[in-house]
C-alpha cells in the first residue's frame, strides 16, 4: 500500500532508530512503501539533515545497487554537557551518602531516562571504533552495559564473581581488588565472547580500578582486544589506580561522613570526547 511522505518519514526514522549500525537498502523501503527509489532517496536526505541538526546521530548513505543507509546514534556536546551537569547536581545530595563513605547510585541507574542518556553519551565516544561486545561485571553495571549495547547494536556480556550452572563452562581469572587489595575471582561463560572480539568495558563506579583491571585480564584470556573503558562515576583514590586510560562521566572528589557532604564534579568525558576541559 502506497504511503504518504509524512507517514514514511515517521516510520523510516523509527525503523532506523530501532536498528542502529545496520545497513538498510533503498529497495527494502521502496517495496515497504510501494514508492520509487527516487522518493526514498529524498526521504533519506530529509532524515539525514534532521538527525544531524538535532544532534540525534548520523545517517550515512551508501550509493550503488547494494547501497542504502546506516543510522549511527550520537549526542551533541550541549546535550551531553547538560546531562552530566544534571547528574553532578543530583549526585551531590547529602542523602546519597551511605555508611562507609559509599554513594548511592541505584535509583539513578534504575531510571529509563537516565539510562538512555548514559547509553547515548558512552556510545558517542566510540562512534568511530569497531566494537563487537560491551562487557561489565554483575550487578550494577548491567543496565549501563545493556543501554550502551543497544545504541551500538552489539551484544553485552556479564562477568560474574561466582559461577552459575546455567552459564555452562566458564573461564575464570584472579584479580586484586584495588580498594581492599584482596585476591578476588571473576568468571565468564566460554560462550559469551568470541575469540578476537573488540570489547568495550563499562561499569557504574570505579575506585582503585581492580575490578576493571580484572575484566582487562578476562579479555586477554579470550584473546580479544580492549577498545576502551568508561565508567559512570569514579571515586577519589589515594594511590595509583590499576588502570590509567579510562573515561568517567562523573567524579566524586570527596566524601565527608562527619559533615555528610559529597563533592561531585564532571569527569574527563567532555575533555576526551569534545576536547573541552572543565574548569
Amino acid at each position: 500500500m502506497k504511503t504518504r511522505r509524512s507517514d514514511r518519514l515517521i516510520d523510516m526514522t523509527r525503523y532506523f532508530m530501532e536498528r542502529p549500525h545496520t545497513l538498510v537498502s533503498l529497495t527494502f523501503f521502496a517495496e515497504r512503501y510501494e514508492s520509487a527509489k527516487s522518493s526514498i532517496s529524498e526521504d533519506l536526505a530529509i532524515i539525514k539533515r534532521t538527525v544531524k541538526l538535532r544532534g540525534i546521530g548520523i545517517l550515512e548513505t551508501i550509493p550503488g545497487a547494494t547501497g542504502g543507509a546506516i543510522f549511527i546514534p550520537s549526542i551533541d556536546e550541549d546535550e551531553a554537557r547538560a546531562f552530566i551537569e544534571d547528574m553532578t547536581e543530583q549526585l551531590s545530595h547529602q542523602d546519597r551518602l551511605l555508611p562507609g563513605g559509599y554513594v548511592y547510585l541505584s535509583d539513578l541507574l534504575g531510571r529509563p531516562d537516565v539510562l538512555r542518556h548514559v547509553g547515548r553519551v558512552i556510545a558517542r565516544q566510540y562512534i568511530d571504533k569497531q566494537i563487537d561486545a560491551v562487557m561489565t561485571v554483575a550487578t550494577k553495571g548491567v543496565p549501563i552495559a545493556q543501554s550502551v549495547a543497544s545504541y551500538l547494536n552489539v551484544p553485552f556480556v556479564i562477568v560474574r564473581r561466582d559461577s552459575k550452572i546455567t552459564e555452562g563452562s566458564t573461564v575464570s581469572v584472579n584479580y586484586v581488588s584495588g580498594s581492599s587489595e584482596r585476591i578476588e575471582k571473576m568468571e565468564l561463560s566460554k560462550r559469551s565472547l568470541k575469540r578476537g572480539s573488540h570489547v568495550l568495558v563499562v561499569d557504574d563506579f570505579m575506585k582503585g580500578g581492580g575490578t576493571v583491571n580484572g575484566m582487562k585480564s578476562m579479555i586477554e584470556e579470550f584473546e580479544s582486544e580492549l577498545v576502551g573503558i568508561t565508567v559512570f562515576a569514579e571515586g577519589a583514590f589515594d594511590g595509583r589506580r590499576m588502570v590509567e586510560d579510562y573515561t568517567s562521566l562523573l567524579k566524586v572528589d570527596s566524601v565527608n561522613t562527619i559533615d555528610k557532604t559529597i563533592h561531585v564534579s564532571p569527569g574527563n568525558y567532555l575533555e576526551k570526547v569534545f576536547g573541552k576541559k572543565e574548569d
